[in-house]
């Protein structure tokens, strides 16, 4: 009998090559990996809607974390659970007014499916408009209502700090935040206590699954927790330093197919 073991899937910069695609050769390892009994997830800073149909090309049938956390449910199970932890909006309207005083492109609100402009922003629509989201231009302040699970701040290279530092002064107590990858100059904030990691915590509480038979891979900062947190935190080749410094074990680069080596060499895939 096989151990099972729950494979962590980050999206961007590892399970998907640069033109955001799955390449065959690690749909087919993941596919006997599924085969000899482990479990495998994805766990993504995405929402579910721009995430959904790699969860249906690799015939997932597992829990799915999206926004970083902020929401883990089960697409195929609704009875497994739906956990939406969103920021409280009144917070979220605080960070709207104190950005009034920085220069920025836009802020946006997720709520789930529902996406909230400040601005009309043509190139952030179009991905933003992935997975038909209802989406809604206008000041924030006014427009939005509900808590939203995840907000972002589209600024310019040399305001990002001051945000920072900012956010981190005034929220640092209600909000987790980070920044996206050169070349978007991109705040993330959610509610503080979220990120990866405690979404996959549930799902492998829920299978029985200790930490230690958790695999998971990520390039990012968002995927610090996550990577701590599993037995076999493995970092991309391509992953920032930050990360590669704490994983234990780095793979070949998302273009190399870096997860499916490393899962052949580990359980015995061949």
């Amino acid at each position: 009998m096989v151990q099972r073991h729950l494979i962590a899937l980050d999206l961007d910069g590892t399970l998907l090559k640069n033109d955001k695609t799955i390449s065959p050769k690690t749909k087919k390892v993941l596919q006997k990996a599924k085969e000899e009994g482990h479990l495998v997830m994805i766990a993504t800073g995405r929402p579910y809607r721009s995430s959904e149909m790699y969860y249906r090309e690799l015939q997932l049938d597992t829990p799915i974390v999206n926004f970083n956390g902020a929401f883990t449910h089960h697409p195929q199970q609704a009875n497994w659970g739906f956990y939406h932890e969103p920021l409280d909006v009144k917070v979220a309207k605080d960070i709207v007014e104190a950005c009034s005083s920085f220069q920025l492109h836009n802020i946006i609100a997720e709520v789930i499916d529902d996406v909230y402009f400040h601005y009309h922003d043509e190139k952030l629509l179009e991905i933003f408009s992935y997975g038909n989201p209802k989406i809604t231009t206008g000041d924030l302040i006014r427009y939005l209502h509900d808590s939203p699970t995840s907000m972002l701040i589209h600024t310019e290279e040399d305001q990002l700090q001051k945000i920072r530092d900012h956010l981190s002064s005034v929220h640092a107590e209600v909000i987790e935040q980070r920044s996206w990858a050169t070349p978007w100059n991109v705040i993330e904030i959610i509610k503080a206590g979220l990120n990866k990691a405690v979404g996959l915590k549930k799902a492998a509480d829920y299978y029985g699954i200790p930490a230690e038979r958790v695999i998971a891979f990520g390039d990012e900062d968002n995927d610090l927790e996550m990577i701590e947190y599993a037995g076999h935190g493995i970092a991309m080749g391509n992953a920032i330093d930050q990360l590669k410094n704490i994983a234990n074990d780095v793979t070949l680069p998302n273009e190399d197919d870096g997860v499916a080596s490393y899962l052949e060499d580990l359980l015995k895939l061949k």
